[in-house]
């Protein structure tokens, strides 16, 4: 099943001058450093964000907003949501709010729990879910002629992966901060990549952006791992002040981009 809306920029009615969300200037100056340093955004991109109602997907979009309205490279934004249809997990009220934000929005609905039980096969849930998710949106990149797919993972994410392959795989891999897919037709960003959680939290709660709690039952169900190893990480940076610095730094060879993208273990977990 699918439910698709489209709010064009291009047939909405002139308006006064919005007073719109302002990122703060510690953040935007991050998220500047991380396009500039990966090539992110090019002239005339069409950038198309995965917006799951958490807080670090809508700061991400009302950062690329900003951007988009000050910045000297022309790119379109839009953003598109994939509801899961999981009891209890409700990001229909994202609509009306992305309209007031005056882009292009697309609303995809999917039973993905009756998919999985048809399909599923020795995977857990989330890796599954989250895969389908990304086959959605480069499905609807492809539809609508978006050639840029923005995902909002931060730098705990990339130190949280970094630690979930070291420690299970025995290998040192972590996110990539601009990649293009396996079939080159689709380039993915993760302009966040710099910035820390708790910066997206505080932005997203001080501005009031209309988070949607993840409460899925399958998601919760069991402790995940991906939580641990940010439990570790926060417990150890109580003594080291310098930890997600030092570790960016350290992961500098692994988030560049060397066309490598199938990395599905590391960003199934990908929910901003």
């Amino acid at each position: 099943m699918s439910d698709t809306e489209t709010t064009p920029t291009e047939s909405a009615p002139k308006k006064a001058k919005k007073d719109w969300i302002k990122p703060p200037k510690s953040i935007l100056k991050l998220v500047g450093r991380a396009i500039a340093q990966y090539q992110m955004i090019r002239e005339g991109d069409r950038i198309l964000l995965g917006l799951s109602g958490g807080k670090d997907s809508l700061a991400l979009l009302v950062i690329l907003k900003h951007l988009q309205r000050h910045s000297p490279i022309k790119f379109e934004l839009a953003a598109c949501t994939i509801d899961p249809e999981i009891p209890g997990f409700d990001p229909s009220p994202l609509k009306e709010w992305v309209a007031s934000m005056e882009i292009p929005y697309f609303y995809e609905s999917e039973d993905l729990v009756a998919l999985a039980d048809a399909h599923m096969k020795g995977n857990s849930f989330c890796s599954f879910c989250a895969r389908q998710k990304r086959g959605k949106l480069y499905t609807v990149c492809r539809r609508e002629g978006y050639n840029v797919l923005a995902l909002a993972q931060h730098l705990d994410d990339l130190a949280e992966s970094l630690l979930m392959s070291a420690f299970n795989a025995g290998e040192l891999r972590t996110m990539k901060a601009h990649y293009l897919n396996n079939e080159k037709d689709i380039r993915i960003i993760r302009p966040l990549v710099r910035v820390r959680e708790n910066q997206t939290r505080d932005f997203s709660e001080s501005a009031g952006l209309p988070i949607i709690p993840d409460n899925c039952p399958a998601c919760y169900a069991k402790p995940q791992e991906r939580q641990r190893m940010k439990e570790l990480l926060l417990e150890q940076e109580k003594h080291n002040k310098h930890l997600y610095a030092n570790l960016w730094h350290a992961m500098q060879p692994l988030v560049a981009d060397d066309n490598h993208a199938g990395l599905a273990q590391l960003m199934d977990e990908e929910e901003g």
